[in-house]
């Protein structure tokens, strides 16, 4: 028998843009505040006006559909209007990573083929350096007031403020193929080059409205909602800011930009902003909650997730006792970049500080539309929350491979799923458990040890303020636990009582009985990468026997 299929016209063939996000904000909410630090305050309704005066000064600059438009600045009102206005004409945002050395930000502007390039001040000397070497560049805008111009040898084809003070606003936006690449960038992997990852207009779009959902879904605290103040604390260059600069807008709620992470400018913002909902990696957060000037500032307001690596739990419980509603997210860049999201229950948001923290470290379960699983040699791993293997996952918003890297990119999508190269387990609740990356297992004989496991419970040492576990060479073992320490100001200990903190753990069974190999050193500071995790490739190359 024949299989019918019914297909339904559509009265109107509605595409997935960005501009689209832009609709209820302005239509709704028009008098909503944006700020960026105490310098501009803006409403939704000058923003759609000035992102409309951008891409129409960005028409006039020469930029077509395609072209490539980069933007080096610290997290701002005008970074948001770049997120918009560029995809909105068509061309492609390129959000460089201001942190990359000279040979890398010359490397990744040459991949994206960069034709223009919009600049903080702040960061024409690394410009200034790479000079003569770019070849794309057609143009530079400069970002800043006039009065913060540095010394510079770029000629400017316009200054930012003035360009859009000139520009006749653009009045409708086009239709256009949903599946027109709307951004890129290059994740900030620690080993060889940056690799170039890319977004559609539909992808960022199902991004949002899937993330939209996920994070209203706890009944009470960790959520996102119509009365939020959002500030970003993850660079909006990495990754969208997590893709929430586009769910704040698509709620019209009020956006903070602080510009500089700096503690005290951070802090500032929280206290006189209200700023309710944020997101960080785990130095950024343990930096506001140690900072001295912290104290002074009431934080039971602030909801925050955390992503980027794992959160140690004596961080979760630190934030728990300042009245901090944290939480965790885990994706990638290659991801857009949520892939789960750990939400509490009523009954669990109640538990004591220790019982929650636990709870709340994990990464969480898969958002919509997210397919997850769990893959070991032998095939999917049951949901014993002991069993690990590799993640792997498919979403329709996940880049479709690495910027004009073929073998990579085969690679990320071998078999049809994408390759996360993390290791984890889950509960039976679905709930998912990184334990390691699969480059940093610890390789003892036979047996697999986790360096995330040993450095949460080498956290909860009094003493230690921030560690990494690296595999050490071992003649017989093959590798050992090497644990880098870094000491809280003012603090002394020996290896000799770490190691009685971490053989607890193993007498009480949380921690393998091969962790008593661990070899301790103690160090002045640990290396981070340009978003602030650790760089455990640097270490090695550091303090590993050559």
């Amino acid at each position: 028998m024949e299989t019918l299929i019914y297909k339904t016209p559509s009265a109107y063939s509605y595409p997935l843009l960005v501009k689209n996000i832009l609709f209820n904000p302005y239509a709704y909410n028009p008098d909503q505040e944006i700020v960026y630090k105490d310098i501009v305050r803006i409403n939704y309704r000058q923003l759609r006006d000035r992102i409309a005066r951008l891409a129409s000064a960005l028409i006039e600059l020469g930029v077509k559909p395609g072209d490539v438009v980069a933007v080096m600045d610290w997290d701002s009102h005008r970074y948001l209007e770049c997120y918009f206005a560029i995809p909105m004409i068509g061309a492609v945002i390129h959000m460089v990573n201001i942190r990359l050395s000279a040979e890398q930000m010359i490397y990744t502007i040459a991949q994206a083929e960069d034709k223009v390039i919009m600049v903080n001040s702040d960061f024409l000397p690394i410009l200034e350096q790479i000079k003569g070497r770019i070849t794309t560049v057609e143009h530079y805008v400069l970002l800043s007031n006039p009065n913060e111009i540095q010394k510079t040898s770029f000629e400017f084809s316009g200054i930012y403020e003035d360009m859009l003070a000139q520009a006749e606003p653009l009045t409708e936006f086009p239709d256009f193929d949903e599946n027109t690449r709307a951004t890129t960038f290059f994740s900030t992997g620690t080993t060889g080059l940056p690799k170039g990852v890319y977004f559609s207009h539909r992808q960022i779009v199902l991004h949002t409205l899937s993330m939209l959902a996920a994070l209203t879904i706890p009944a009470k605290k960790s959520r996102l909602h119509m009365e939020d103040v959002y500030m970003p604390i993850t660079p909006m260059y990495h990754v969208h800011a997590w893709g929430i600069p586009f769910i704040a807008t698509m709620l019209g709620i009020k956006q903070v930009f602080p510009g500089k992470y700096l503690p005290d400018v951070l802090l500032k913002l929280i206290d006189r902003e209200k700023v309710t909902y944020s997101h960080c990696v785990p130095t950024i957060v343990n930096m506001l909650l140690t900072d001295p000037t912290s104290k002074n500032y009431d934080l039971s307001n602030w909801k925050v997730i955390i992503g980027g690596s794992a959160l140690p739990r004596v961080i979760a419980i630190e934030a728990l006792k300042r009245g901090v509603d944290i939480y965790c997210g885990y994706g990638m860049s290659e991801t857009c970049p949520v892939i789960t999201i750990q939400h509490l229950s009523t009954e669990e948001q109640e538990l004591p500080h220790d019982d929650r923290a636990a709870l709340l470290v994990r990464a969480g379960r898969p958002v919509g539309l997210v397919d997850l699983k769990v893959m070991t040699a032998d095939g999917e791993a049951p949901w014993d929350d002991k069993t690990t293997g590799e993640v792997v996952i498919r979403a329709p918003w996940y880049t479709q491979g690495y910027l004009k890297d073929k073998s990579n990119s085969e690679k990320l999508w071998e078999g049809g799923w994408m390759h996360t190269q993390d290791v984890a387990c889950r509960d039976s609740t679905g709930s998912l458990r990184i334990t390691d990356r699969i480059k940093d297992v610890i390789k003892i004989g036979g047996e697999w040890i986790s360096s995330l496991e040993i450095e949460d419970i080498l956290c909860l040492y009094p003493s230690i303020a921030e560690v990494a576990i690296i595999g050490h060479p071992h003649t017989s073992w093959g590798e050992v636990p090497f644990a880098l320490v870094v000491l809280k100001a003012g603090e002394t200990t020996k290896e000799k009582d770490i190691m009685k903190h971490v053989k607890k753990y193993i007498d009480l069974g949380l921690l393998s009985r091969e962790a008593i190999l661990m070899k301790i050193k103690f160090i002045q500071a640990l290396d981070k990468t340009s978003v602030g995790k650790i760089n455990k490739v640097e270490l090695r190359k550091k303090y590993l026997p050559g």
